[in-house]
């Protein structure tokens, strides 16, 4: 990292980047939940509990401003690792693919589950727990490297 202003900013930014992962994490589990069974009932209604389901329309609703916002939050993530040690490495290279594949996922998949593929009810959990992980191990890896170098 090319001075101390630089990791100031960036140590902040990855500050509020780990309070917006879990404001992120705290929403989706009390509006979604995790088991399989919140997820169906999020996404394909549930006539006891009168949950309607989700519509193409309400979802592409939500969908929009997320691709944004994802697309951006993780670009500005992995840029910052472009100053690290590992800047060439095959890791570096495994979470970025994971990163865009993963936040691809969790985005999209509600699309297929509400067109009836129960397969992406498991695929929008899993999608979740992965995209978190990856960007959280990222941010250990910057964190690590403002704070040795």
């Amino acid at each position: 990292m090319p001075n101390k202003a630089y990791k100031y900013a960036v140590g902040y930014f990855l500050l509020f980047s780990i309070l917006l992962l879990l404001s992120g994490a705290l929403i989706f589990s009390d509006t979604i939940g995790f088991s399989y069974e919140s997820v169906q009932n999020y996404y394909l209604g549930n006539a006891a509990s009168f949950t309607p389901s989700k519509s193409f329309d309400g979802l592409l609703k939500i969908v929009v401003p997320h691709i944004f916002a994802f697309g951006l939050f993780i670009m500005v993530v992995l840029h910052f690792l472009l100053f690290t040690c590992k800047r060439n490495t095959k890791e570096i290279q495994i979470i970025i693919y994971t990163s865009f594949i993963t936040a691809s996922l969790e985005l999209f998949s509600p699309f297929l589950i509400v067109s009836g593929f129960d397969f992406f009810i498991y695929m929008k959990v899993f999608s979740f727990f992965l995209f978190y992980f990856v960007i959280l191990y990222t941010i250990f890896i910057l964190f690590k490297s403002i704070i040795y170098n």
